[in-house]
């Protein structure tokens, strides 16, 4: 009870701080910077803020996380949370075994090494054995390793580091029996792995840019090289690249037989993607178009003989598989498995099967086929849940997969491919279980009348008497699905009494292309409209109120946040918008920006221009308006969104809201847009997220271990 009033107490403390205007926000400088966008004059007073590295954009990072830290400091529990995430992260996790040649590698963290460990078990052996451990990389844990990439044979491994969360990559080179790294070093890489080819591989780069350039500058004229083993990069030939079109993407890979090369194009503002190939066989070895012109996606699944497998969207929005002979393609074309209801949302080829992904209702469903299409098998799963892993190879006799959902922590499967039977591999220890949970799939109607499948999680006993908290969680957007999926954070919210719901709202691919195309452009208005009838449907059915319902989302998701609290203030008691895309007159003029057209536009257009300005979080903040407490979350070395994004929007939230709303911004030091952050940094932002919304819900806090 003492703890009760004295969070109270506090609350109210901080409560009447704002309303008295005492919370005094750090200056942001206001510049007379203008742009005229067809005619329309809009001012970009915080344009300053998009300098990474000044000395005003350090002062500004420093007193913004000093006065956040002030807030969060004085929140009773904030410490309680940390020790319970850090006790809840605290036990052994395992990645997907996959293969190197006839080794078995996977990723391991015993509970709180600030990276996982890559361990190789040995062919013809049991114990793991350490392969790279990227905790001696640094000191603080803020470099990871990003990717691994093995040879066919096994005999070498590419694994690639990222250093402070930076989409930037740099490439080594390993001995896999011995650990050995070679003198192999690549730099000016992203976007991209290594894919095998003889004695090297190939591997997308950019021209050599310094430190400051890597932040901020448009990532534009990427090409492709090939790397042979055991020379310098400056060695490295080029093999190919598009110098008429700067921005755009493409790709080299080979047939697992390398008797087949593969070329992938896409480009800025173009749906889809083109596809060409040369058969190595052949006297003839330029590139033939396989499939040119934009809208369609391709993706090669397998060469089986002479013929590939490919699966496209071409004619088919929720994709299908087709067969053919690139030679003769007209001639020899077949669909072996036909579109359905269902998206198939991933392909993949081991032994003499096809392993097929489908999302049925925002759930994963596993078929087993041959390579003519006819199905051998299904993958029985205990929930509704999320799956991943069946890679493999021709002559592999099982693959490995991983299983979880909202409240199934990840459990790995080995399945074996002649009798079609899976197995327990792993089983994660942790302290959740399952069966105190419940998770339940429903379906709402938006604004439009379109059913949207959401997630409501929560703890099994508590009251839903609509006075309940809620965090919702969306994203929508670049065809990426939100899939049931463990976070074992969430038990510090749920086991106080919290529901968590996850919105599956369009511009996602829950529902495949048409699905993704609903929430783009000029359809944008979709996926907010979306969310908002995911918050009504909430209040509507008893799980909640707006002065007990947070709201959160990342990236595009942080988009999200910021247009629905402009459009419904009203509606939600907290935001939290993380990384997210905020200034949408300008997103395309920094680093890979250029690739989000396609979802958004751009302001260069007019007709998009009006569109895009209309929703643009940080153009449409209302004065004299009652918001949400917000919490903006950004890093500063984050390279995909910039974090000019939130800084300007945060600016903008301080000068133009009254004094009884509060906006602060917590800003991560070494990290970028989210991956390889070490788990100290990712318990301090969960504490600080999880304390900051429930304590401006009102909430008292529970040890939950």
């Amino acid at each position: 009870m003492q703890k009760i009033v004295i969070i109270m107490i506090s609350f109210l403390f901080f409560q009447e701080l704002i309303a008295q205007g005492k919370i005094i926000y750090p200056e942001s400088m206001c510049t007379d910077v203008i742009d005229n966008y067809h005619g329309v004059v809009v001012a970009d007073p915080y344009r300053w803020m998009e300098e990474f590295g000044s000395d005003e954009i350090s002062n500004w990072i420093k007193e913004q996380n000093k006065l956040t830290e002030s807030y969060l400091s004085r929140i009773p529990y904030r410490d309680s949370i940390r020790e319970d995430l850090t006790l809840l992260w605290n036990y052994p996790r395992y990645s997907t075994p996959f293969k190197a040649g006839k080794h078995l590698l996977y990723y391991f963290n015993d509970g709180l090494r600030p990276q996982s460990v890559l361990y190789i078990v040995r062919e013809g052996k049991t114990e793991p054995e350490v392969l790279i451990d990227p905790n001696t990389f640094s000191e603080d844990g803020t470099i990871s390793l990003s990717g691994v990439y093995p040879s066919r044979d096994g005999k070498y491994i590419v694994y690639s580091v990222s250093e402070s969360g930076l989409d930037w990559r740099e490439f080594f080179v390993i001995l896999t029996a011995t650990g050995e790294r070679l003198k192999d070093n690549l730099k000016f890489i992203k976007f991209s792995g290594a894919d095998w080819f003889k004695d090297g591989f190939f591997y997308s780069r950019y021209d050599n840019v310094d430190t400051n350039e890597m932040i901020t500058t448009s990532n534009e004229s990427s090409k492709i090289y090939y790397h042979k083993i055991g020379t310098s990069q400056s060695e490295d030939s080029l093999v190919y690249e598009d110098i008429d079109n700067p921005m755009s993407s493409h790709w080299i890979f080979s047939s697992e037989d390398e008797e087949y090369l593969f070329l992938g194009k896409s480009k800025m503002g173009e749906d889809g993607n083109e596809l060409y190939f040369k058969d190595l066989t052949a006297i003839d070895t330029g590139w033939r178009p396989v499939f040119t012109g934009w809208g369609d996606s391709y993706s090669v699944i397998y060469k089986i003989g002479k013929q590939i497998i490919v699966r496209t969207d071409n004619g088919a929005e929720n994709y299908k598989l087709i067969k053919f002979d690139p030679v003769a393609i007209n001639e020899t074309i077949t669909e072996i498995v036909p579109e359905s209801r269902d998206v198939l949302s991933s392909v993949s080829a081991a032994g003499d099967k096809l392993f097929l992904t489908y999302m049925r209702d925002v759930a994963d469903v596993v078929l087993v086929s041959d390579f003519d299409g006819n199905i051998v098998n299904q993958i029985k799963f205990p929930n509704l849940g999320n799956v991943w892993g069946f890679d493999g190879k021709s002559d592999d006799t099982e693959v490995f997969y991983m299983f979880n959902s909202y409240v199934n922590p990840p459990t790995i499967f080995k399945y074996n491919i002649a009798d079609g039977k899976s197995e327990v591999y792993i089983k994660e220890n942790l302290q959740f279980n399952p069966d105190n949970y419940e998770s339940r799939r429903i379906f709402y109607k938006s604004k439009d009348g379109t059913e949207i499948p959401m997630y409501i999680t929560f703890k099994k006993g508590i009251t839903l008497d609509g006075q309940n908290p809620v965090l919702l969680y969306g994203y929508g957007g670049f065809n990426i699905s939100l899939l049931p999926g463990f976070n074992i954070s969430n038990k510090v919210f749920l086991d106080n009494g919290g529901v968590y719901a996850v919105a599956n709202i369009r511009g996602g691919g829950e529902y495949g292309k048409r699905w993704h195309e609903q929430g783009t452009k000029f359809n944008k208005q979709n996926v907010f409209d979306d969310f908002i009838a995911a918050a009504e449907y909430l209040m509507e059915e008893g799980y909640t109120n707006p002065e007990k319902l947070a709201i959160k989302g990342g990236s595009n998701g942080g988009l999200l946040i910021g247009a629905v609290i402009n459009q419904r203030p009203d509606l939600f008691k907290v935001a939290v918008p993380q990384v997210g895309v905020m200034d949408m007159l300008r997103f395309h003029k920094f680093t890979i920006g250029w690739g989000w057209i396609t979802d958004f536009g751009s302001s260069d257009n007019k007709e998009e221009f009006e569109y895009l300005y209309k929703y643009s979080p940080l153009h449409n903040i209302k004065p004299d308006t009652k918001y949400p407490a917000i919490l903006v979350t950004t890093s500063e070395f984050d390279d995909r969104v910039v974090p000019a994004h939130s800084f300007k929007y945060t600016a903008e939230l301080q000068y133009t809201l009254s004094d009884d709303n509060l906006a602060l911004i917590r800003i991560e030091s070494k990290a970028g847009h989210g991956s390889g952050k070490p788990i100290t940094k990712v318990i301090d932002e969960q504490t600080d997220i999880w304390a900051f919304i429930m304590y401006n819900l009102g909430m008292s806090y529970k040890r939950v271990l």
